[in-house]
């Protein structure tokens, strides 16, 4: 099963994509209608803000009264904080029955309006964000009936964009005419939630060409939400960017690695479940080669992801032994000594030419380690960020 998150700001369209994926085979979980359910009429919640806000926010039919409740709760956090505490928990049990219900091999979306603003990315295998310029959607919810100034009052308390770019694996225009976002979402099916479903289920992981590219500046912010994801898969643990794609200027291939740090092997088999259901299945124990200390410190559990739109190594480390410091280390020193950085960038480019067909980039790897010895030597000293 993939869980897919799908937002974006009111107004943006969210729906619009919502029906296409559905369309396509989908299977949608709207929290907008799930909060209509929760509180429709005889059900405990709606008691309970009746009996928080007022018999005024239940209408003369038994209904609540949505526009009663919105002037309440709108402009005072404290009353939007009852609110939510009477409403979430059960809107929160409700999508996990739906999810459990859904087929093994489900994409499931999951269409929520503030999935930003309650910090659910990590959640979700992948995030789509649905956007449309300010003035568009203040139009739209004005042709909707919304006055003018409820719409953008209710923008302003949602995220910003730059929140909603940083959580977005996915940024979805939907300014034009539907037929342009729609053909976007079509690609986006077959080329990227199908086979990373398959690839979840079937515990596999995406592969890729393996040339060198120029830096991408965007590789952070990209390593700063697949690491959100590690980390809500193995209970908070410490996750490090390490590699090419972690040292700003440098050229690598597109591929962001990280270490997890764990207290021994034992304990990182026992995150192999947990991370394969997030997307990232196991490849099993590897030594990585030893360039100092005990051989036994450079030993490590392999997983790698599962999204072909998106390729990712992760190396499961015990803390503090030899393999995890130097990782560090030697990130460290590339991200300060800039001669050590062309001296490697030119390397790598020089050997991505050489072994532009080596499929699984053993050569390649096997033709830097005379100037990985050697680097090792020259950073011995380095510490605290300083060169020698």
């Amino acid at each position: 099963m993939l869980r897919v998150g799908l937002s974006g700001g009111i107004g943006s369209g969210k729906s619009t994509v919502a029906g296409r994926l559905a369309e396509h085979g989908a299977v949608v979980i709207d929290a907008d209608v799930l909060a209509r359910e929760v509180v429709a009429p005889g059900t405990p919640a709606l008691a309970e803000l009746a009996a928080a806000f007022g018999t005024g926010v239940v209408d003369a039919s038994g209904a609540l009264d949505r526009a009663a409740l919105a002037a309440r709760v709108f402009s005072d956090d404290s009353a939007r904080a009852t609110l939510n505490g009477i409403t979430h928990p059960r809107i929160a049990a409700r999508t996990a029955e739906l999810i459990s219900a859904a087929p093994s091999d489900a994409v499931v979306v999951h269409d929520v309006p503030l999935l930003v603003e309650n910090g659910l990315a990590p959640m979700y295998h992948l995030v789509l964000m649905v956007d449309t310029a300010a003035e568009v959607r203040v139009e739209r919810l004005v042709a909707r009936g919304l006055p003018e100034q409820d719409a953008r009052n209710r923008m302003g308390k949602q995220a910003s964009d730059a929140q909603r770019r940083a959580v977005a694996d996915v940024w979805l225009d939907n300014s034009g005419t539907p037929d342009r976002v729609l053909s976007v979402v079509d690609a986006l099916w077959a080329d990227r939630l199908v086979p990373y479903e398959a690839n979840v289920r079937l515990r596999r992981y995406a592969s890729g060409p393996p040339e060198v590219v120029a830096y991408d500046p965007t590789w952070p912010q990209q390593a700063a939400r697949v690491a959100a994801r590690i980390s809500h898969a193995t209970g908070g643990r410490r996750i490090e960017h390490i590699g090419s794609t972690s040292v700003p200027g440098l050229a690598a291939k597109d591929v962001l690695d990280f270490q997890v740090a764990v207290s021994s092997l034992e304990e990182a088999d026992s995150l192999a479940d947990a991370l394969s259901d997030a997307g990232f299945p196991g490849l099993g124990g590897y030594d990585d080669t030893p360039r100092y200390g005990d051989r036994s410190e450079w030993r490590k559990r392999l997983h790698a992801g599962a999204d072909p739109g998106r390729r990712v190594h992760l190396h499961l480390r015990v803390e503090g032994g030899a393999g995890w410091d130097w990782a560090l280390r030697f990130r460290d020193w590339l991200r300060a000594d800039a001669v050590a950085r062309q001296e490697y960038q030119d390397l790598k480019l020089e050997l991505s030419r050489r072994h532009a067909g080596d499929a699984d980039g053993f050569a390649y790897g096997e033709s830097k380690e005379p100037w990985m010895e050697a680097a090792t030597a020259r950073m011995a000293s380095y510490r605290d960020g300083q060169t020698s």
